[in-house]
């Protein structure tokens, strides 16, 4: 009895131990409006002259915004374009339009949830894997039977394809595009705070993390995340911080390269002048995780504007095509 009692006077010290720790990393470190450098914003216009947005209902009851550019292939794949980190989907307009101009796919650019112009709530979501969720919605209600599907994403975009691809609708996929895609934290891929966008809240998301691992996810709608917005009424329209629950939403797993070996075969473009990653890192750490991917590494090229490069429409348009 004595070391029964012994051992439960240990078991409870170290749990508070543990979430007094993860307690104090959670409080240790606020957000503060990000400062410094950060990406190339003249390369990218994010306006409201894009296609008008339609609405598709989620699953919980949800109203979310989708650009649909359709294109002119009775037989061809459903393409969904997957913005980046604090933007939405009217930036990728002129890309999404080439592609279907092109593979004659309809492609579909939706506004993440807690993206865009009324999003609600801005730069949340309800629980970890709802973007996920909300992307599986949006593709049953689009996707014809036996049609190909591929997913295509930019930077975080990209990260949330890996995520998919490793989740529970990977088998669905057929395709992937991935543009200058964001993996984890730790990955080798990985300049410094993105190259001055991201400012990452680390202890914090350390400690949230702890609480997560035991179960505790009341505190899950802090912020983890800030972003450096460009001056202007541009930043008006984009999403400058996100909670934990919804950053970890938008990236691949902890164990990001068993998402990366999911994928089905893919196509990846990077720039070569990328100020948030380090693009020609991208084949060495995935072709080890996953050797059905292609490479195009274009010159001179940064972060932003690789969607806009003539080369990422033909060649990915080429890569949809091609799809079997």
């Amino acid at each position: 009895m004595d070391v029964f009692l012994t051992v439960m006077r240990f078991a409870l010290g170290s749990a508070v131990i543990y979430l007094l720790i993860a307690g104090g990393l959670i409080l240790s470190q606020r957000p503060a409006p990000a400062k410094g450098e950060s990406l190339d914003f003249d390369k990218l216009r994010i306006g409201n002259d894009a296609v008008e947005p339609v609405r598709y209902t989620a699953r919980d009851g949800v109203e979310l915004a989708v650009r649909v550019h359709e294109g002119q292939g009775a037989e061809a794949a459903l393409v969904v374009l997957v913005h980046g980190s604090g933007a939405h989907g009217a930036a990728y307009d002129g890309l999404a339009a080439e592609i279907a101009a092109m593979t004659g796919a309809q492609v579909l650019v939706p506004d993440l949830r807690g993206h865009g112009l009324n999003p609600a709530p801005k730069g949340d979501v309800a629980y970890i894997g709802q973007l996920e969720d909300d992307l599986a919605d949006l593709v049953a209600v689009y996707r014809q039977n036996g049609q190909k599907l591929v997913l295509m994403g930019h930077s975080s975009g990209g990260g949330l394809v890996v995520r998919y691809a490793g989740g529970r609708y990977g088998d669905a996929l057929d395709g992937a595009v991935l543009l200058a895609p964001y993996l984890k934290y730790n990955a080798p891929t990985m300049r410094e705070n993105s190259g001055g966008w991201a400012q990452v809240l680390t202890r914090r998301v350390i400690g949230l993390s702890m609480l997560n691992t035991v179960g505790i996810k009341a505190l899950n709608g802090l912020t983890a995340i800030t972003f450096t917005l460009p001056e202007g009424p541009l930043s008006e329209t984009m999403t400058g911080a996100y909670s934990y629950r919804l950053n970890t939403s938008y990236a691949p797993r902890g164990d990001y390269l068993a998402d990366v070996a999911a994928l089905p075969p893919f196509l990846l473009i990077a720039g070569t002048q990328d100020e948030a990653f380090k693009a020609d890192q991208f084949e060495p750490v995935l072709s080890g995780a996953n050797p059905q991917g292609s490479y195009l590494l274009l010159e001179g090229v940064g972060h932003l504007d690789v969607m806009s490069q003539p080369e990422t429409a033909a060649r990915a348009a080429e890569f949809i095509r091609d799809i079997e």
